[in-house]
């Protein structure tokens, strides 16, 4: 998700003002332990549930009826993103936190190795939705969360700047892009802490997947970038690094400013930039991520969507708004309109509003070849090193030596558990 969101280390240290799951209002006696779709002794059932800025605009103006229809009240708590996994984390540990609260599927293996989540059964709405977002919420034969969306990165172009894209290869985009006379060619997000998630494609067009995957297609938990094909990665990005085409000074927001200011013809990224880009008038076209390494360019796939907190005292009553509500073709649009990713519920993405949007229809065709991220526990431990070797990397080390010693760390961390 935006910035660094897969990066998702899990923040320590108590929140203040934690929020009890479960909270009940419109009665006296403030009682605790009801459990359903409405409240005893003439009280009503409250479901608390976290939100973004983008996410709660959406929801605001719909909740009101699920309300009036259910019986049930929907508190709804703005928070900022990239903060919501280490919050939950801590707060859920401590009894607290809310009933619900948006996230994204990488979190799971950690949240359900930590008992921070319960299992949803979506066992009813399973066929409505595309089959990709069940099944990255699923562990052990369980499903443990709400999809609501399915997004990708994708290289998007300022038309302004060039009318057409000839390129075939990372390379050649990179030729094409100094027609354009800017100040940079390929916008890429790198940072002192580097990025994975929106460098992969050029990665897995080396075959560095970042781990193995079996007969099935399934992730394996053996690491796929180690070897030749890690090491002629690394030293394309240490290419790069000199070139200039990439830089460790490059970080989500200077990527935003820099393409919105016309100096640069493309930039790879996802809807959570362009949605931006397009309410300031850009004039941009989304198209596939060329290959740098001669394979395809595989993008991860992820998946937004809702979890259903382990300490919540209101679990038949949460899982049918997650259920009914969540899951609900009205409800996924109105999600795809304040943030442009490509609805879950089958019925919402064949809408008009969504085939008929070119953008959309350019991250669909930059996500043909895309993988799920991997969602198991032993992905945090692969973040942190990686990142941060590619931009060492890019910002002059060696390439081969400096790729070996974080894959050596990512091994020894998975190892040590």
């Amino acid at each position: 998700m935006k910035r660094l969101a897969a990066l998702g280390i899990l923040a320590l240290g108590l929140t203040a003002g934690l929020t009890a799951c479960g909270d009940k209002s419109g009665g006296d006696n403030g009682d605790n332990g009801n459990n359903g779709g409405g409240g005893d002794n003439g009280s009503t059932v409250t479901l608390t549930v976290w939100v973004d800025e983008t996410r709660i605009n959406a929801l605001q103006p719909l909740v009101g009826e699920y309300e009036k229809s259910s019986g049930v009240k929907i508190k709804l708590e703005q928070k900022n993103f990239d903060d919501i996994r280490g919050d939950f984390a801590t707060q859920v540990a401590a009894g607290k936190g809310p009933d619900i609260t948006v996230g994204a599927n990488d979190w799971m293996g950690e949240f359900i190795a930590n008992n921070l989540v319960q299992p949803v059964d979506l066992s009813g709405v399973a066929d409505q939705l595309d089959k990709r977002s069940v099944e990255a919420y699923t562990s052990g034969g369980q499903t443990y969360g709400v999809p609501y969306a399915l997004e990708n990165i994708g290289l998007v172009r300022n038309n302004k700047l060039l009318a057409e894209t000839k390129a075939t290869t990372f390379d050649e985009l990179i030729a094409e892009a100094k027609t354009a006379g800017t100040e940079h060619t390929v916008l890429l997000q790198v940072g002192t802490e580097g990025d994975g998630y929106t460098a992969y494609p050029l990665q897995s067009s080396f075959g560095a997947e970042v781990f193995k995957q079996d007969a099935a297609g399934e992730w394996t938990k053996e690491l796929g970038m180690t070897g030749e094909p890690g090491h002629k990665f690394a030293e394309y990005l240490g290419k790069l690094g000199t070139d200039k085409v990439l830089s460790q000074s490059t970080t989500y927001d200077i990527v935003k400013a820099t393409f919105q200011d016309g100096k640069a013809p493309y930039a790879i990224t996802g809807p959570w930039l362009v949605a931006d880009w397009k309410a300031a008038g850009m004039d941009v076209t989304v198209l596939p991520i060329p290959s740098a390494g001669g394979q395809t360019a595989r993008p991860f796939m992820g998946v937004p969507g809702f979890f259903l907190s382990a300490k919540s005292t209101q679990k038949t009553a949460a899982e049918r708004f997650m259920v009914n509500f969540l899951t609900s073709k009205d409800t996924q649009l109105a999600l795809f309109k304040t943030g442009a990713r490509v609805p879950a519920n089958l019925e919402a993405s064949a809408d008009s509003a969504v085939t008929g949007d070119p953008i959309v229809g350019g991250f669909l065709e930059a996500g043909k070849d895309a993988v799920l991220q991997p969602s198991f526990p032993e992905m945090n431990q692969v973040w942190k090193p990686w990142g941060k070797a590619e931009s060492d990397i890019i910002n002059g080390a060696d390439p081969v030596s400096t790729w070996d010693k974080a894959m050596t760390e990512i091994e020894q961390a998975i190892a040590a558990g």
